[in-house]
């Protein structure tokens, strides 16, 4: 067992194995809705041009027109524009969004939705200089969410996906601990069997999870049953290994980025997620 499961609490963990009390995420654990394990089902299923520096007249010096030759850039005054250029900001990321992001956070994995009503989308991870700003640290990845889609009241049993920014501290998972500096809690109770909204088999869909920090108390296993906001308004959101459909709540990715994203999350960069439809994320 890892150094890094001394967060693990084996007696919560059996305890809600054995009385049925597994949240997890979308698929619950069962999913959103408090099912217990082994009944989890899933829900469903720019490039930046780059600019040129160009001249005056496409490179002339000078002739017909009489114009001067432009200036040469130096390093220099290539130096002292990086130091007046305004940081650069999440693209895609409204005024609201932005600002439900921490001052202190400089890691955001952005889970972006294709639609109000649709279950997949995109991640891509983002990490903040204090100088240059956000900028991506990974390619995309392809993802599933709920099963009808998003919300920005998210209910137990909608079989949609929260919308906000949810804090990432504490990870699990059936495999042992992939070299994540989260907390990592190991153990059979994130076993999961059955079959998803399109018959595809769930099994291994929480051999690798991260809490999403919506309705629980960071700090404490994935596995934790406690709901500050009340048990109506759901819990177990994870992004979890993704099963090939819709989830009842949760954000799954293929198996080798959630490898992936447990390896690059940093406690120390406040990583948070930030997600929901495109629509809703650039308000």
């Amino acid at each position: 067992m890892s150094v890094r499961s001394v967060r693990r609490r084996p007696r919560l963990a059996a305890a809600l194995l054995a009385s049925g009390l597994l949240l997890s995420g979308c698929g619950n654990a069962t999913g959103d809705g408090g099912s217990p394990p082994g009944g989890v089902t899933a829900d469903g299923k720019g490039v930046d041009g780059k600019s040129a520096d160009g001249t005056d007249g496409a490179g002339s010096l000078g002739g017909a027109a009489g114009r001067s030759a432009p200036e040469p850039r130096t390093s220099e005054s290539r130096t002292d524009e990086s130091r007046t250029a305004e940081p650069k900001e999440i693209p895609g990321l409204g005024p609201k969004t932005l600002a439900a992001i921490p001052p202190e956070t400089t890691q955001a994995v952005v889970a972006t939705g294709s639609g109000k009503n649709r279950n997949t989308g995109t991640v891509l991870v983002y990490e903040r200089d204090p100088v240059t700003g956000w900028a991506p640290v990974t390619d995309v990845w392809p993802t599933h969410n709920a099963r009808r889609g998003w919300t920005d009241d998210h209910n137990r049993g909608d079989l949609r996906t929260p919308i906000g920014v949810f804090g990432l501290t504490d990870a699990g998972g059936l495999l042992p601990d992939p070299g994540t500096r989260l907390p990592y809690d190991r153990g059979p109770a994130f076993s999961v069997s059955g079959t998803g909204f399109q018959g595809e088999p769930l099994a291994g869909s929480f051999d690798y999870v991260v809490a999403i920090n919506y309705n629980r108390v960071p700090g404490n296993t994935p596995l934790d049953w406690t709901r500050p906001l009340g048990a109506d308004k759901g819990g177990g959101i994870w992004l979890h290994v993704d099963h090939g459909g819709p989830t009842e709540g949760c954000v799954s990715l293929p198996r080798g980025r959630m490898k992936e994203l447990l390896r690059r999350l940093d406690p120390g960069k406040r990583p948070v997620v930030v997600m929901g439809d495109a629509e809703s994320l650039r308000r």
